[in-house]
């Protein structure tokens, strides 16, 4: 606006002509310049740099330089990954006839069908942990909720500490037991759908540090720290020494859980079915996967780029892997991590999992309709972090219009393929509504190859 305004000014003042005459001048000195200049003294020697690297390694490299410090790059891995493009639907036509639009299709789904309490909500899309105070702000947290509780369906806490203005403002809520050592609330417990032991992440794992001038007031209060305190998140669950010890602790929490069912969420690595061997062994209701397309709202670039595996094969493996050992009907899939359209939840249904978290798309969503209060000054996600100065300018009750209408669309969408499919439920979706455009993408989830022919 400034900027605009300061133009304006030089054009009115000056005349449009003579601005015209200024503008090219200076265009014509700074293009000479550039195209006299030694290479080692040129401007452009950026840009040959770029090409080499990325803008992104260089600025990352500029905020090691700074401090000397690991850097917290927000919202995950650039990182290209396998994904689900290379996968495509095999829509009802002549031999499977297509349903119409107004044929009702069943998106509920019931998590944790062996616990007596199963939590069940009315689409298959489900809000992902983002911790109040660690990452989102009060008014963030409030409008995820709400918008949660109108479509349906289920909000998480994430590993911040318990806020009993989320639990009021969410229908059905999970509370996520974390590493710290606020982690085992009984007051987050006790106000649960579902719990879900954090054990990992795609964009975070082992041991984490906050210092404590990034956590200040109402939350630090709340994890029961001292102003003073860095914000310590273990590498393991408190209680937990060998893998044998999981059996116990899983047990235990039962007694508190009081029938609600116990989820595990951890990172999709090399070595799942070894971690998902253990699950299986502690008795966990729900296993929850995140690909390493999954964000944070601080991780460092190499947990974020180098650690775990892409959401898909994450989903196939697991799948393949709890069907091989018979568990598949007991145990609940739920899958996160890079999922941004309906096609891709839909797809990751087809291929077995049971309901997904979406992380990015409601945090973008929170801001929709509301950019103009922050840019070009901030970066858009300055509305939503709790250590940001312009959290209070979020509108709780704007923001949750936009989420809700975003779960909304992906879930009238999803809709609409479930019928072009000639279906009327999720449940009635496999594999084989699927196929896939090259041989990897068919080796690797078993699905039948668009090109029926030999190589």
């Amino acid at each position: 606006m400034i900027a605009a305004g300061i133009i304006f000014c030089v054009v009115y003042f000056v005349g449009k002509r003579s601005f015209r005459t200024i503008v090219q001048r200076l265009f014509g000195l700074v293009f000479e310049r550039l195209l006299r200049d030694k290479y080692s003294e040129n401007l452009m020697e950026l840009w040959s740099a770029v090409r080499r690297t990325s803008v992104l390694k260089i600025l990352e490299i500029s905020l090691r330089a700074e401090e000397g410090k690991i850097i917290q790059r927000p919202l995950g891995s650039s990182k290209p990954m396998p994904h689900y493009d290379t996968l495509m639907f095999v829509a009802g036509q002549m031999a499977r006839l297509p349903k119409e639009g107004t044929i009702p299709v069943d998106m509920k789904v019931t998590l944790g069908a062996k616990a007596e309490k199963p939590l069940q909500i009315d689409i298959p899309l489900m809000i992902s942990g983002m911790s109040y105070g660690l990452g989102l702000s009060e008014e963030a947290k409030r409008a995820l909720a709400r918008a949660s509780k109108q479509m349906g369906t289920a909000t998480n806490s994430g590993e911040g500490p318990f806020l009993p203005e989320e639990r009021n403002e969410a229908g059905k809520f999970i509370w996520q037991i974390s590493r710290s050592t606020w982690g085992r609330s009984p007051e987050g417990i006790a106000a649960a759908d579902m719990l879900e032991v954090q054990m990992g992440q795609g964009a975070r794992m082992g041991y984490y540090s906050k210092e404590p001038s990034k956590v200040k007031g109402k939350a630090q209060k709340l994890m029961g720290i001292s102003p003073v305190e860095s914000v310590i998140t273990s590498a393991v669950i408190p209680g937990i020494q060998t893998p044998w010890d999981w059996s116990n602790y899983v047990s235990d929490l039962r007694t508190e859980a009081a029938g609600k069912p116990i989820a595990i969420k951890i990172m999709a690595t090399g070595g799942l079915e070894r971690d998902l061997a253990v699950c299986l062994e502690a008795d966990f209701d729900v296993i929850v996967i995140d690909g390493a397309q999954g964000a944070a709202s601080g991780a460092s670039p190499m947990i974020c780029d180098d650690m775990g595996i892409p959401s898909l094969l994450a989903l196939v493996r697991a799948e393949r892997f709890l069907r091989e050992q018979g568990a598949r009907k007991e145990v609940s899939l739920v899958v996160s991590g890079g999922y941004s359209t309906p096609a891709e939840c839909l797809k990751a249904i087809a291929l077995g999992a049971d309901a997904i978290y979406l992380g990015t798309v409601p945090i973008f969503a929170l801001v929709h309709n509301q950019i103009q209060k922050i840019l070009p000054w901030e970066p858009l996600t300055q509305l939503i972090w709790y250590d940001s100065p312009y959290k209070q300018r979020l509108d709780i009750s704007l923001a949750t219009k936009s989420v809700a209408n975003v779960l909304k669309s992906m879930a009238l969408e999803m809709e609409e393929g479930v019928r072009a499919l000639g279906k009327t439920s999720l449940s009635e979706l496999g594999p084989n509504d699927l196929v896939a455009l090259d041989e990897w993408t068919a080796k690797v989830t078993g699905v039948k190859r668009a090109y029926p022919w030999e190589d």
